[in-house]
């Protein structure tokens, strides 16, 4: 099964220059065989986050598998299993594990769902993800934190499909997508994301200015009609045009 969902997550793609598109010879498995990480930490983190609310149980185990020490410098190493964010670079964060609980679980993922996140950062969401079983498509508009992200799934046995790119464009050439999550804070909702989304599909974004945002679900209930709902209130850094 584990080595189905590598493969899930390194399908390959064509015409697409920065985009991750083949799986290394000597990579066969998912990041969960590696010996290098005790994962007892992320177990432990699994069960605070079940007491904190996060129902999912295939949240839950994702989580439980993936060291998070790997997507964060090795002087915030101690800190990785906090429920708290933590700087990765570029004025950005890895989200508090909570928040990437929530944000994974508000998206009802099934098996096989072509997902679409917008903001790589660490990769750590995108590792999530790939455990889930799902097709990852990431884009990421900091180049340094995309090569960063990419080098590190990679070496834990992830293969999702990355981008350096603007996350409002989207990924026109892929779409639709059945999820798509968004992990910075747009003052609207993208609406070339919104046109990206399949019928019937769900976009989990934080929805609002600097100091405040509501966590949304936006379903795509026909060609031109959309339904929201609001999940509560996080702070995320703010959503960014163009690539840098």
């Amino acid at each position: 099964m584990l080595w189905m969902l590598a493969l899930i997550c390194s399908l390959p793609v064509t015409n697409r220059a920065q985009v991750e598109k083949t799986e290394p010879e000597n990579s066969k498995f998912p990041m969960t065989q590696s010996p290098t990480y005790n994962l007892e930490k992320a177990e432990k983190l699994a069960r605070e986050l079940r007491d904190k609310g996060i129902r999912d149980k295939a949240v839950l185990a994702a989580i439980a598998r993936i060291p998070r020490e790997a997507f964060v410098g090795e002087e915030l190493a101690e800190m990785a299993y906090l429920d708290r964010p933590l700087p990765i670079g570029e004025g950005q964060t890895i989200s508090q594990p909570y928040t990437v609980a929530r944000q994974t679980e508000l998206l009802e993922l099934e098996p096989g769902d072509r997902v679409l996140e917008i903001g790589t950062g660490s990769g750590y969401q995108a590792a999530v993800l790939c455990e889930m079983g799902v097709e990852v498509y990431s884009i990421e508009r900091y180049e340094e934190l995309y090569q960063t992200a990419k080098e590190t799934l990679n070496r834990l046995g992830y293969f999702p499909k990355l981008y350096h790119g603007d996350g409002y464009e989207g990924l026109l050439g892929e779409a639709p997508f059945n999820k798509i999550l968004i992990t910075a804070a747009p003052e609207v909702i993208p609406p070339k994301l919104k046109e990206q989304l399949r019928v019937g599909g769900r976009m989990v974004l934080p929805l609002g200015g600097r100091d405040r945002q509501q966590m949304t679900v936006v379903k795509r209930v026909n060609e031109t009609r959309y339904s929201t709902s609001t999940h509560g209130d996080y702070i995320f850094v703010p959503m960014k045009k163009g690539t840098e």
